[in-house]
């Protein structure tokens, strides 16, 4: 029996961070106008990896595009990779999501595409509702301190959180 057609998209997201009076915030955008979670708060920079194209080049690519600030790869933390099913027949709905951290950018972030209706910076501790689920269980991950390198989002009735790689080295 031949195997059925597979392709596992890739996409880069940047969480953008700063001090704030009650620790870490993110700078979220609200999703608008784009037919998936619309009206959801996500990373405030993410978008699909192109052909020819590395996951940190997207990342840059997609932080000048989305909030017109600049990045260096230097300024990028790898944080996790989260591989997500979204439980239909279409052979597209799995994907891998390369999270990167960014605490130093260049210039001010403001929306510069229609896709987003707000954008705001949150405690990491005290985000707003309802966050894209994926990305809710990763910031929640980041928050507690207890976010695996390597996750699984959507498999199996999992869909309440990210499950994950241990590290397994002490570093």
């Amino acid at each position: 029996m031949p195997a059925s057609p597979f392709a596992l998209v890739p996409a880069a997201y940047v969480l953008l961070l700063r001090d704030g009076p009650n620790g870490a915030q993110v700078l979220l955008q609200r999703r608008s106008n784009t037919g998936f979670m619309d009206d959801h708060w996500a990373a405030s920079a993410a978008g699909h990896v192109e052909p020819g194209e590395s996951c940190t080049a997207a990342a840059l690519r997609e932080t000048r595009e989305e909030l017109g600030v600049e990045v260096t790869e230097a300024d990028l933390e790898a944080l996790c990779a989260v591989h997500r099913y979204q439980q239909t027949d279409r052979p597209v709905d799995q994907r891998v999501d390369f999270f990167f951290r960014c605490r130093r950018w260049t210039g001010e972030p403001a929306l510069r595409e229609p896709k987003a209706s707000a954008l705001d910076w949150y405690d990491v501790a005290a985000l707003p509702d309802p966050v894209v689920p994926h990305e809710l269980a990763v910031l929640r991950g980041l928050a507690g301190g207890s976010l695996p390198p390597v996750s699984s989002f959507g498999f199996s009735g999992l869909d309440s959180g990210v499950t994950g790689v241990a590290r397994t080295d002490p570093g």
